[in-house]
């Protein structure tokens, strides 16, 4: 696998790749979860680039910028198993030179559930994106199920700003009690990591109550229940998969989604109702 660090030396280095080219955007501490997407891009394509980049426009002031993970060697290590053919890994200077002042905005689609958490993030998201697809040209760029809103809003954006790239989105991938697989799973205590699965037992309650017939109100109300003690909710709802509005009732493609603190770390997640 190799490394690069600069635009104009991944640009000469993409002209010569075989293609298809899968791409694999992530900030690093890469767990399974970023893993099969490398492995999804591999079994789909001639040539598999991923991108590490801790993207500081998608992160506020208050956030966790500085203490996000990082193990640069490791995420090395473990790219090379999957089969990677390039790692683009640039800093923020590379990316943000003095002077940079445009983003993309993505919408009202990026004003809900997560946008009102994290107001900037998603506007931070797509501006690196739509850069790195810029730079990288795949023809396949591949994104996780988990990030549900974030994947509807980036899906949005290749299909408005006409980039020649197709949208695969993969699976979540799972801790063994359900736990969705997150680099900020490493910030929970023993005792909030033994409650988090009490999210993704709270979406399941959403959706089989859903599916059996309840109202809306009820359902959520019941799911809620099954939150652990450590648990602040911050949403559980049923919205539409493409625009990510609320529905009143489970109608599929739609997705189930949640997010609660568990100590100070937030965690996300979403089932997928395909019908």
């Amino acid at each position: 696998m190799e490394i690069i660090s600069e635009i104009a030396g991944m640009r000469r280095r993409i002209a010569a790749l075989p293609r298809p080219i899968g791409f694999v955007p992530t900030m690093g501490a890469l767990h399974a979860g970023h893993l099969a997407l490398a492995s999804a891009a591999r079994s789909a394509c001639a040539s598999v680039v991923v991108s590490l980049f801790v993207n500081p426009l998608q992160f506020a002031p208050h956030e966790d910028l500085a203490r996000y993970p990082r193990d640069l060697a490791g995420d090395c290590a473990k790219l090379e198993v999957v089969g990677t053919t390039l790692l683009f890994a640039p800093d923020a200077a590379q990316m943000y030179p003095p002077g940079f002042m445009t983003s993309v905005e993505v919408g009202a689609m990026g004003g809900r559930y997560e946008g009102v958490a994290r107001p900037t993030h998603f506007r931070g998201v797509a501006t690196v994106v739509a850069k790195l697809l810029a730079i990288v040209t795949p023809d396949r760029l591949y994104l996780g199920q988990k990030d549900a809103q974030q994947t509807a809003i980036l899906r949005r954006m290749v299909t408005d700003l006409g980039f020649a790239t197709q949208v695969e989105i993969v699976p979540t991938v799972r801790e063994a009690d359900g736990v969705a697989m997150s680099s900020r799973n490493v910030y929970l205590s023993a005792e909030e990591r033994r409650e988090a699965v009490s999210l993704h037992r709270a979406l399941v309650t959403l959706r089989d109550r859903l599916q059996e017939g309840a109202s809306k109100a009820e359902a959520i109300e019941e799911a809620s229940a099954k939150l652990g003690s450590l648990a602040r909710l911050e949403y559980l709802d049923v919205v539409d998969a493409q625009s990510f509005d609320a529905l009143d009732a489970l109608r599929p493609p739609a997705f189930v989604i949640g997010a609660a603190r568990f100590g100070q770390t937030r965690l996300l997640d979403n089932l997928w109702i395909q019908k």
